[in-house]
């Protein structure tokens, strides 16, 4: 059976910086299903030969060493190219033949990634329904289509709506290119086949959470975007709330695509509604200076570039375990990192032995950069006393395994070739997400507190935001990654 990616968007910068790299290295490890094609589809004019000679030019840039002109040269043979408008309604059948004409016939999967702005996603789905080409007569069809969905609750319902005009649910692969890193799977592991870590994963052993998604960069050339859309669009609603499902999810019967996402769902439906006056107490928002004269951002621009947000969960596993979400630009590295912070033992027994309390064990995540685990715990300081000392069992996935980590985006195409949507949100996860962000949004649209803090760049964002921990007896994990 032919399988038949088709993508949308195909002379854009989403297309020869991830998704051709990755198909292409997925060709070399020849995990791609037999008899799988590429079409690209776009504006621009190409010839097949003169856009798979214009990938060959960056997919050698963005592989690098693991780009091999003869491999490229058998890769090629199944990429195409058709000039095509998601407007028009009349290329959508044309497309519908250049299909049948390059999949010679037969039964087959064919997958239609929109990798093109959000605006041309109700129309491409209407007029691929119009065409007949979500119809599954002749085999599974399935479009994936990139985040943001939506930009707020509103939106997100209605692009929903519009998919499932034509797509059923099962179709849908909604992707979040964090779900595809390796250590967000290994965290799926780490909790699920342990049998030492389910023990302490709840209210009893953990006081808090923290999940940070730092940048070290600044908007840079995405301050038109970036203006009106903000940190709590563009991080909180999906990567930081995907972490966080996964990180206090139940385990699910099974390892199967609704079931993951049914725990994930539950999750969401258990945190606890914000409220305008949980909004000033919960929430902490900054920005960094510098950031109103970024090109494309208004001189008196009230975006927020850092957030930090504290929710509860409310379920038996998590009440009154607090999770703080935080991310931002222009800070002081690039870190996605999940820690566990455990409770402090209930009687130290060694206080008396230095001034300041030795701190609670916790376990460390970190996604990416420097992907790897960390378990923070107390020994002894030799030939000193009883003095403790806190030091770590430290995994990283580079020192374990000789070879690189793949690129989220060879994980994710591989699962929608194959039908497995397990690291895909499914449209109530998105819903859900929406209205634990909209909440927030409209009161810090409407409220003065909490105040925009300023924080300078290369930091953790403003002091406010660790006096605010303070306050609550807690204090930022603030470490930036080595990578070696």
């Amino acid at each position: 059976m032919s399988h038949t990616i088709v993508i949308f968007g195909a002379s854009g910068d989403l297309t020869t910086r991830k998704l051709i790299p990755a198909l292409y290295r997925l060709w070399v490890k020849r995990r791609l299903p037999a008899d799988t094609k590429v079409l690209g589809v776009s504006r621009t004019e190409f010839s097949h030969d003169a856009w798979r000679k214009s990938l060959s030019e960056s997919t050698a840039k963005f592989a690098g060493k693991d780009f091999d002109e003869q491999e490229w040269q058998s890769f090629a043979k199944s990429v195409f190219y058709m000039q095509g408008d998601i407007g028009k309604s009349e290329d959508f059948q044309r497309l519908s033949e250049v299909l049948d004409e390059i999949e010679q016939g037969g039964n087959g999967t064919r997958v239609f990634y929109l990798s093109t702005t959000p605006r041309l996603y109700a129309t491409a789905v209407a007029n691929l329904g119009a065409a007949g080409l979500a119809d599954e007569s002749n085999g599974p069809r399935r479009i994936v289509i990139e985040k943001p969905f939506g930009y707020d609750a509103a939106t997100a319902r209605q692009l929903n709506d519009d998919l499932h005009q034509v797509f059923a649910e099962n179709q849908v692969y909604r992707i979040d290119h964090y779900l595809g890193k390796e250590t967000v799977q290994n965290l799926f592991v780490l909790r699920f086949a342990n049998s030492i870590f389910e023990p302490i994963w709840n209210r009893q052993y953990v006081d808090h959470v923290q999940i940070t998604v730092a940048e070290e960069l600044a908007v840079g050339r995405r301050g038109d975007y970036y203006d009106t859309s903000g940190i709590l669009r563009d991080m909180f609603q999906n990567h930081l709330l995907q972490l966080m499902m996964i990180t206090a999810m139940e385990a699910p019967a099974r390892m199967s695509a609704d079931l993951i996402r049914d725990e994930k769902a539950k999750v969401l439906q258990s945190v606890r509604p914000i409220t305008a006056e949980m909004v000033k107490q919960d929430t902490i928002r900054g920005q960094y200076e510098g950031y109103r004269q970024e090109k494309g951002v208004a001189t008196d621009s009230q975006t927020a570039t850092f957030a930090a947000l504290k929710l509860h969960i409310d379920n038996w596993r998590w009440s009154n375990v607090p999770f703080y979400l935080r991310s931002g630009k222009a800070l002081s590295c690039r870190t996605t990192q999940i820690v566990i912070q455990f409770r402090e033992p209930p009687q130290s027994l060694f206080s008396d032995q230095s001034s300041q309390s030795p701190g609670a064990n916790r376990l460390v995540i970190q996604v990416q950069p420097a992907e790897g685990i960390q378990l923070h715990f107390h020994t002894k300081v030799p030939d000193a006393g009883m003095n403790l000392r806190m030091t770590d069992l430290d995994f990283s996935f580079q020192r374990e395994f000789s070879f690189a980590l793949p690129d989220a985006y060879q994980r994710l195409l591989l699962d929608v070739l194959n039908g497995d949507a397990s690291l895909f949100a499914r449209s109530d996860e998105v819903e859900l997400s929406w209205d634990i962000i909209d909440p927030v949004i409209e009161a810090w649209k409407n409220q003065a507190e909490p105040n925009l803090d300023i924080y300078p760049p290369a930091l953790w964002g403003p002091a406010e935001s660790m006096q605010w921990m303070a306050e609550q007896g807690r204090e930022w994990f603030d470490v930036c990654p080595l990578i070696t």
